[in-house]
């Protein structure tokens, strides 16, 4: 067996505080990352302290409304470090990326005609795929599919520069798949979109768990991600730039504030998460200044994801490199580990005669979270000509998770697959 030396890194105490980790005597492995992380204690007492404490709307002359307007201003602050904006009033909140995604769609499309074009691509999960679908029905928009490249399993400018035109408005992609996992340039393709006078909406759900962007030197107009992805409660989160936000029409009820970024947040906000929120970024933060890191809050955020970015890179070489010695395994994304900086670790597979489903079953009936299926990529699917039942088995790693929870699943597969492949022999 390869002998793996992994980068120093706080994992115990990363892990001890996460009660899903450290409070039971044998935690379950968690994998199921991509599809939602596990929460620390501090934002789960931060949700509870908000409740018991701060449960009252904005605007009130009291006390309790005061507190709940300090939440909501510090997870919109917070975000706003996070994902490096010029303001918080560019962080527009609610309850998740497809939601929001839905929402501003209708407003972005009141600055298009009928006949004007829209770029979508193969590898986007439907959050970011459906929305513009239902746009161009209703306005009569024409649709153009960017593929991804299935050598270098990302979105390549070559492809993208043939399907801009001078009716081309949006061009509507992600940062990371959630499938394959790879990770795309999104500032050099959206130069090309916007040099041909396109808005350029970017799905950043699957990196910013491993990966922080920097939204003012990405050149596009719209990013969006998801808390409860990176180890956070349930709420999306979207940057746009602020020009763009106050020109836009919001769909809203009459009496709601015309202000920044509240015409977006339609409804009574959900203050016990937004404290969740701000205490989500308040853990990475410690994180990063538990590996060393010191400067401005921003700073020690991207201290946190260099050091757990090194760790995890460390989990996906060995996890790539085990699932590849099974036969008739076939990993559905970049292997090459010097293409790991192009990747995330999230890691999807199939096997050659063995169901997704029954590999997942078999997993879970020994304490591994795992998905199967398509989760929502149904594009990628389709490009992959994989069944879109079957889709694929998917493992994603955090950086609590550990090597000796990558050796425990990559055996548990190996038996999975051995068994079922001799039953049918």
């Amino acid at each position: 067996m390869t002998l793996h030396t992994l980068p120093v890194f706080p994992i115990e105490a990363v892990r001890s505080r996460f009660p899903a980790l450290s409070k039971p005597e044998n935690p379950p492995v968690y994998l199921d990352n991509p599809a939602g992380t596990l929460v620390p204690q501090q934002v789960i007492d931060a949700v509870a302290e908000a409740m018991a404490t701060a449960s009252h709307n904005l605007g009130g002359y009291f006390e309790g409304s005061k507190r709940a307007g300090a939440l909501w201003l510090s997870a919109h602050q917070a975000m706003a470090d996070m994902l490096g904006a010029a303001s918080w009033r560019e962080i527009v909140i609610a309850q998740s990326m497809t939601t929001l995604t839905l929402h501003l769609s209708r407003s972005i499309g009141r600055l298009f005609r009928p006949g004007d074009e829209i770029i979508v691509t193969r590898m986007d999960h439907e959050g970011n795929v459906s929305p513009w679908l239902l746009l161009a029905r209703d306005l009569g928009l024409t649709v153009k599919w960017l593929p991804f490249n299935r050598e270098s399993w990302r979105i390549e400018p070559a492809d993208l520069e043939p399907l801009l035109s001078e009716r081309t408005k949006l061009l509507a992609l992600n940062f990371s798949s959630n499938m394959t996992g790879s990770v795309n340039d999104v500032a050099a393709l959206a130069a090309l979109a916007k040099k041909a006078g396109a808005l350029v909406y970017v799905d950043a759900v699957q990196l910013v768990p491993h990966r922080l962007p920097d939204v003012r030197s990405l050149g596009c107009d719209f990013l969006a991600c998801s808390s409860y992805k990176f180890f956070g409660p349930h709420l999306g989160v979207l940057w746009g730039r602020e020009e763009l936000l106050a020109g836009l029409e919001a769909y809203k009820v009459r009496c709601a504030t015309e202000e920044l970024p509240g015409r977006f947040e339609a409804g009574t906000p959900q203050t016990e998460l937004l404290a969740g929120l701000a205490a989500t970024v308040d853990y990475i933060e410690w994180l990063g200044e538990a590996t060393g890191h010191s400067g401005s809050r921003r700073e020690k955020l991207l201290g946190a994801y260099r050091s757990f970015a090194a760790y995890e890179d460390a989990l996906t070489r060995r996890l790539i490199e085990g699932l590849l010695a099974l036969p008739g395994v076939t990993v559905q994304g970049l292997t090459d580990p010097v293409t790991l900086k192009h990747r995330v670790p999230t890691v999807s597979f199939t096997h050659a005669t063995v169901s997704t489903h029954v590999i997942a079953e078999g997993l879970a009936a020994r304490d591994i979270w795992a998905w199967s299926g398509h989760n929502y990529a149904l594009e990628p699917s389709r490009l992959l000509d994989l069944d879109e039942n079957e889709g694929v088995v998917r493992l994603g790693i955090a950086h609590y998770n550990t090597m000796a929870e990558v050796e425990r699943t990559l055996g548990a597969i190996a038996e999975l697959v051995g068994r079922q492949v001799a039953a049918s022999a």
